[in-house]
């Protein structure tokens, strides 16, 4: 976990995936799982089951190619997408098996640590704990982050934590772009110095030269 760098599973993007997918069969035949009438049961003869919770029809177009691909496993998935106010109580209460989720991180991170990562969390109603992870090594690593006395401290304490997390295959990742895509009315000066992880919009002014140029009548 510490000495080698984790690197998520990649794909050629063609869709192709059948050398991970033999992965994953290895995987779940070693954890007890085996195919019945073309279903992927446990010991029991209980069938591999799962949904994917939504609160938005946009994210139906990520999930779909997943659920073609775990029935490639035997395993049946679904997709369920409800309103709002049905999503956050069952948010509330755990009420999931898969969700679509972003952890929005600062530069310093400290105690809303907890909310995120700790047992103490993982069965709070309301709370930001949506793995239901219970660890005691991540609460430790959890705590070092809250106590860091200086910022050396912190950043090792994160990126321990961060290490862990990965490591441990808690989420799926989806995608990741390095790039906004954004729109602007020409009115605004900009910092040369911009903010690394966003776009500073509460550094940006209206620049009058620009201004004026905009509203000056043909």
């Amino acid at each position: 976990m510490f000495t080698k760098i984790y690197q998520p599973p990649k794909t050629d993007g063609s869709g192709n995936i059948r050398g991970q997918l033999r992965a994953a069969q290895r995987l779940l035949k070693k954890s007890g799982w085996r195919i019945v009438n073309n279903r992927l049961v446990d010991a029991a003869g209980k069938p591999f089951e799962i949904e994917f919770l939504l609160v938005s029809p946009t994210f139906e177009r990520a999930v779909t190619p997943f659920l073609r691909n775990l029935k490639r496993l035997g395993i049946t998935g679904r997709i369920r997408t409800v309103d709002s106010a049905q999503y956050l109580n069952r948010l509330r209460d755990f009420d999931y098996d898969v969700i679509v989720s972003t952890f929005g991180q600062s530069r310093s991170p400290g105690n809303e640590q907890r909310s995120f990562w700790s047992s103490a969390a993982a069965d709070r109603p309301g709370g930001r704990n949506f793995i239901g992870i219970k660890d005691k090594a991540i609460d430790r690593l959890v705590e070092n982050i809250a106590a860091a006395p200086n910022r050396k401290s912190l950043i090792t304490a994160t990126r321990a934590l961060d290490r862990v997390l990965l490591w441990n295959h808690f989420v799926i990742p989806q995608w990741h772009i390095r790039s906004f895509r954004l729109a602007w009315w020409d009115r605004f000066g900009q910092p040369d110095k911009k903010p690394l992880y966003g776009l500073g919009f509460f550094s940006w002014w209206i620049d009058p030269a620009k201004d004026t140029a905009l509203t000056r009548k043909p």
